[in-house]
């Protein structure tokens, strides 16, 4: 078989949150594999245990992917100050075919458009993915995920960074559909009584109120912070009044766009002239909406460059969603040239930890010595691009370890469900829920 069909079979989705189905990947032509371990949301430290406790299979995964779209260069991308980390890869890639390439300290150093300039010096073309220029990315988890699948094992767990105000932060191997309460609660629990998540990061991820949120194939990691820290206002603010504000107080002083990471690499992102757009009603949209047609959404702009604490990166938010609803395309400029100031506007993580007033959380997270266990898991139909899966399952089933729970829909983009433990089902709709047995 195949290892794209092994891949699929097994249910591989980009682990470093962004989801996407691993096997289409494999069934690309391209001469450069990265590892993306640059991990550069402030307090997440999952990556670097991958990297750390499972170097050999990380390199194995990278020479899989190597052999299957035919490349010549496999490469690591990890940060330099993960010393643990960059020991681990040095002698895993001993006399293998894969390298190591150390990346600065900055953010966001795992977008996949600065990722592959600073690894290859290649500019990906604006609206495209890395596969334009002839390399695949993939997450260092997603690509120890892709040994497993290759030895017809699953993905049922887990690495998520458990960060924030909590007694003892650390990384933990959880099962697939395990709640956030009971991982924290396993390790040590939470040092704040009125505690709200941002899953998947500070900067990226998303404020939940449900402390029993389950874990999914895409989480790395949650930070916990007090309901009334700065940063949980700001996000639970309304999308409404985000937009008024913006209306009334922008100045257009160019901050957001000067250190926008995509605008510094020479792409047409532009967020203060999306902000613009807010004081228009019947004219100037969808002109304005081009310049948010390629941001990444890393947040920069809004958390840390608007001195008036404004929301840019909501706004760009919005131009995309009415772009996609008009069916309108991007259509700016193709030619791409980096800005000659790029390298002295990055954005250091701790200037960023400090901005965002989390300096105090900023603590090693430890991968704990022993994998979680639960006895009841919550999984979801959606824990990937592309459509849900469909249950195969029925309430009052039982099912063994690594059984096929949900199956893709034919001919629709997406990666299958396996059941973590032997289990009785209890529900399929919205979320298959297992009990173990």
């Amino acid at each position: 078989m195949k290892l794209a069909e092994q891949v699929r079979a097994a249910g591989v989705v980009g682990a470093g949150g962004g989801g996407f189905p691993t096997h289409v990947k494999l069934n690309a032509q391209a001469d450069t594999v990265i590892a993306n371990g640059a991990e550069c949301e402030p307090l997440l430290h999952k990556d670097a245990a991958v990297m750390q406790h499972r170097a050999a299979a990380l390199v194995r995964g990278v020479e899989l992917v190597m052999d299957a779209v035919g490349a010549s260069d496999g490469i690591i991308a990890v940060k330099a100050k993960k010393k643990a980390a960059v020991a681990a890869v040095q002698e895993a890639v001993q006399g293998r075919r894969v390298r190591v390439q150390l990346l600065g300290d900055y953010y966001p150093a795992g977008d996949e458009y600065d990722l592959v300039y600073t690894v290859t010096g290649r500019l990906i073309p604006p609206g495209g993915i890395p596969i334009n220029v002839g390399v695949v990315v993939n997450n260092v988890e997603t690509l120890v995920n892709v040994v497993a699948a290759a030895e017809e094992r699953p993905v049922t767990r887990k690495l998520v960074t458990l960060a924030g105000a909590l007694n003892q932060p650390v990384t933990a191997d959880v099962p697939v559909g395990m709640s956030f309460r009971e991982a924290i609660e396993a390790t040590g629990g939470f040092a704040i009584a009125d505690p709200v998540y941002m899953i998947g990061g500070l900067m990226m991820g998303r404020v939940s109120e449900d402390l029993d949120a389950p874990i999914t194939k895409t989480t790395t990691g949650v930070v916990v912070l007090p309901r009334g820290h700065r940063l949980i206002q700001r996000r639970l603010r309304p999308a409404e009044a985000q937009r008024r504000i913006g209306k009334s107080a922008c100045d257009q002083c160019r901050y957001c766009t000067e250190r926008c990471p995509r605008f510094l690499l020479g792409y047409p992102v532009e967020p203060h002239q999306v902000m613009r757009s807010l004081a228009f009603t019947a004219t100037g949209g969808d002109y304005w909406n081009q310049w948010a047609a390629l941001c990444c959404a890393c947040g920069l702009c809004t958390l840390f460059s608007c001195p008036e604490e404004l929301f840019p990166k909501e706004a760009c938010d919005d131009a995309k969603a009415a772009m996609r609803a008009a069916g309108q395309k991007w259509e700016g400029p193709r030619e791409v040239k980096v800005h000659p100031l790029r390298e002295d506007r990055r954005v250091p993580i701790r200037s960023l930890a400090r901005k965002l007033n989390v300096l105090d959380y900023d603590v090693p997270a430890p991968l704990h010595p022993e994998p979680l266990e639960t006895d009841r898991v919550t999984l979801p139909l959606k824990q990937h691009a592309g459509a849900p899966v469909e249950p195969v399952v029925q309430p009052g089933d039982e099912v063994r370890p690594g059984q096929l729970i949900g199956r893709v829909p034919e001919k629709a983009l997406g990666a299958p469900l396996h059941a973590p433990f032997a289990a009785r089902v209890r529900a399929v709709d919205p979320a298959i829920i297992l009990e173990r047995i």
